[in-house]
């Protein structure tokens, strides 16, 4: 007789692929539409699977791990971010929790590349101008941005993506300057040539650009608060590719329409899909759906990482990429 397979639910639509992989692999569950489960139907799986795959979307907290059955013993996150999930009631519960780490560096880093171009070369109002059929031809002082070679780069979080951040801009002639919670090792800083700074108040009054690159701890969020954001320079530029919560959200719409800062390329909100319209509605600010990690390559990669954090689980070994609580 066959092993009994391990019974696995997936909360959202993964790229095809991969669904058909995990059908091969286990007794899996998928979602039959793209919308994100409701908090009953979060429960109710988490009652009647021995694994659980959730996204970014799915908010598994104290209340709702409380209400779990006592045969899901993992949950493989779909992601690198583990924000959403109560890693420490997760593992009281002898519940492991697993992710995604490393995958998306590259594509995110492209897309932190894509808006400090789109931002300070002013991207979205040439698209608009042409849409809307008022471009009168070219002009010597039409359209004016900003090269970015020589400029300066802060970045904010310098692990996987950062790093990738760093690279990307000294390739466009970039100066690359840093802040984080421990120093680079010389043999990783050295190619860089990115300069260290300690103080992040610091940091942020000299930079011609930052770039958040941090995950969303409750040490991170509102890091980029009121007034922090007004030390910047007024020419200077924000990007963020990491998560909304790093930035107050109202205070950078306050000072982007003030004109206290230049310009703004936002691919995560402080509340989701739920965007201040004072500050989608500016023509300084380029917003993005969060797609930095929207690529066939990476959803797939971060499928195949998910699989082998269950096989792993399942062969009676420690996934991967297990998280342990405080790591992030």
């Amino acid at each position: 007789m066959a092993p009994e397979r391990l019974s696995v639910v997936v909360t959202r639509r993964l790229p095809e692929v991969v669904e058909t992989r995990m059908k091969e692999l286990f007794d899996v569950e998928l979602r039959d539409d793209d919308t994100p489960m409701t908090r009953d139907e979060l429960a109710a799986a988490m009652k009647r699977c021995d694994v659980l795959v959730p996204t970014l979307t799915d908010q598994i907290d104290q209340k709702l791990l409380a209400q779990a059955g006592e045969r899901l013993k993992l949950i493989a996150n779909y992601g690198a971010g583990i924000d959403h999930i109560d890693v420490s009631t997760a593992r009281q519960r002898g519940i492991l929790v697993s992710n995604t780490p490393g995958v998306s560096a590259d594509d995110t880093a492209d897309m932190a590349l894509a808006l400090i171009l789109a931002v300070t070369r002013r991207f979205p109002e040439g698209i608009r101008l042409m849409a809307e059929g008022k471009w009168q031809g070219w002009s010597p002082t039409g359209m004016l941005g900003h090269r970015i070679a020589g400029r300066r780069l802060g970045i904010l979080g310098m692990g996987r993506i950062g790093q990738a951040v760093a690279a990307r801009a000294r390739a466009f002639g970039m100066q690359v300057h840093y802040h984080n919670r421990k120093r680079l090792h010389p043999d990783l800083e050295g190619p860089l040539e990115a300069t260290y700074w300690e103080s992040l108040d610091q940091m942020v009054a000299r930079m011609d650009v930052i770039s958040i690159n941090c995950p969303h701890t409750p040490s991170t969020f509102h890091l980029m608060n009121a007034r922090r954001l007004k030390l910047m320079k007024p020419d200077a530029v924000i990007v963020n590719t990491s998560r909304g919560e790093v930035i107050d959200e109202n205070a950078l719409t306050r000072m982007l329409r003030a004109g206290d800062v230049a310009g703004a390329g936002l691919d995560v909100y402080e509340h989701g899909a739920e965007i201040n319209p004072r500050l989608r509605d500016l023509p300084n600010v380029v917003a993005l759906p969060h797609m930095g990690s929207a690529t066939h390559e990476g959803r797939i990669e971060m499928g195949e990482k998910v699989i082998i954090n269950i096989k792993t689980f399942d062969d009676g070994h420690r996934p991967p990429d297990q998280v342990v609580p405080g790591m992030l």
